[in-house]
């Protein structure tokens, strides 16, 4: 049995990340309404969900049957899904909250299958290969969706910004902010010489993509996910930092340039009252939170008059655990990020120079989508890529590429 797990591992590990561009269509099983058109029927949403709790079930009785070493961030992930679970009894919408604790849980699971079997025989190879190919079908299917204008209703809706599968097109961005870094990395020290011009190409086709989403927070990501690798690679740190600060100020000077390029005028500052009304609820239920997917069933209540009539999350990362799994919620984010950072110091110290390059570039995305996080919520992040990504950062700077 446990031959067989080690064996079959890479089939698992390739599917999941292969389906993460996916992932956004999870939002048509919820019941809130979301400003965006899915091009993800429901019954692929079902079925998609399936597959990831079959692979989840290898995934636990991998963890279970196969001796390894724990992820460092066992404890504060173990935390977080109890703290959900119990935010989400307590909460204003338990159907929904069961739905997103699930899918957090499952992404949990995918940690620790990376953090246990990354360099086990043919795995992150697989996994590379899968992230890049299924990166750049995602890349030319929202520019051909821009291009040909179809669908004509998510390309209105979007103001002819890019947007695929996503459903909004800061999701395409905030997916973008990690596969544009990694790509680079894989470009530059990946062992296969097809693999490296695979990653060239996806280089190029999510600075294209990324660029077509006219995501100003999406933007700014990027920025600061360059900016991290630069002063990450850089012997000398304070020069590093310097370039960095640089390269996100630019950022801003053409975020404020084309401020309201492919954008609605008038929903720039529909965030302000948002945030508000954010805050006012976090206000009333500060321990708990008002429950996963919760903000939108209370909303209503605490909307401001001159706000926006529903809102589905709090636009931003930090705001929206607040306000859906209150202090209990944020502690715990705060511990796993903390964890992390310690442990990815301790593996950067050590880590073999292409291993270094990989897991800063992995490091650098997950900064970047951190910084996009305080002005925006994206669904893709926290279900599909926070997790895996922290495990992936850890692995490869132990492992590198492991013969990609």
């Amino acid at each position: 049995m446990i031959a067989t797990l080690r064996r079959v591992a890479p089939i698992p590990h390739g599917i999941a990340i292969a389906c993460v561009p996916f992932f956004p269509g999870f939002i048509t099983l919820t019941a809130v309404a979301f400003p965006g058109v899915s091009i993800v029927p429901l019954p692929l949403a079902l079925a998609l969900l399936g597959a990831m709790g079959l692979l989840g079930i290898y995934g636990i009785a991998s963890l279970v049957l196969v001796k390894h070493d724990p992820s460092p961030l066992r404890a504060p992930l173990v935390t977080l899904t109890l703290v959900m679970l119990l935010c989400a009894l307590l909460g204003f919408n338990p159907r929904d909250g069961f739905v997103f604790l699930g899918i957090l849980a499952l992404s949990m699971i995918w940690h620790g299958g990376i953090a246990q079997g990354y360099a086990w025989p043919n795995v992150a190879r697989t996994i590379w290969w899968s992230y890049l190919l299924s990166g750049i079908f995602a890349c030319v299917l929202a520019i051909g969706m821009v291009v040909t204008r179809v669908p004509a209703a998510q390309y209105a809706i979007a103001h002819g910004r890019a947007v695929g599968t996503f459903v909004l097109p800061g999701e395409l961005a905030g997916y973008l902010i990690l596969f544009v870094p990694i790509a680079y990395a894989l470009a530059r020290v990946a062992h296969s010489p097809r693999l490296r011009a695979v990653a060239w190409a996806a280089f190029a086709l999510g600075g294209v993509t990324m660029a077509l989403t006219f995501s100003r927070t999406g933007w700014v990501g990027l920025a600061s996910a360059v900016a991290a690798l630069v002063t990450l690679g850089s012997r000398r740190k304070k020069r590093g930092a310097l370039v960095g600060a640089a390269i996100v100020l630019a950022a801003l000077v053409l975020v404020l340039a084309l401020f309201n390029e492919h954008h609605n005028p008038s929903e720039n500052y529909t965030r302000l009252s948002i945030w508000q009304a954010a805050l006012a609820t976090f206000d009333r239920f500060p321990l708990t939170g008002v429950g996963p997917f919760g903000f939108s069933h209370i909303y209503p209540a605490v909307r401001l008059p001159d706000g926006d009539e529903t809102a589905f999350h709090a636009h931003s990362l930090y705001l929206t655990f607040a306000v859906e799994l209150g202090v209990a919620g944020l502690a715990a984010l705060a511990w796993i990020l903390v964890t992390f950072g310690r442990a990815m110091r301790r593996g950067l110290a050590t880590a073999e120079p292409a291993a270094f390059v990989l897991a800063s570039a992995i490091a650098a995305g997950l900064i970047g989508a951190l910084v996009q996080g305080l002005i925006d919520t994206v669904s893709v992040f926290i279900f599909g890529l926070l997790f895996p990504m922290l495990a992936l950062a850890l692995a490869a700077a132990r492992a590198g590429t492991a013969g990609a």
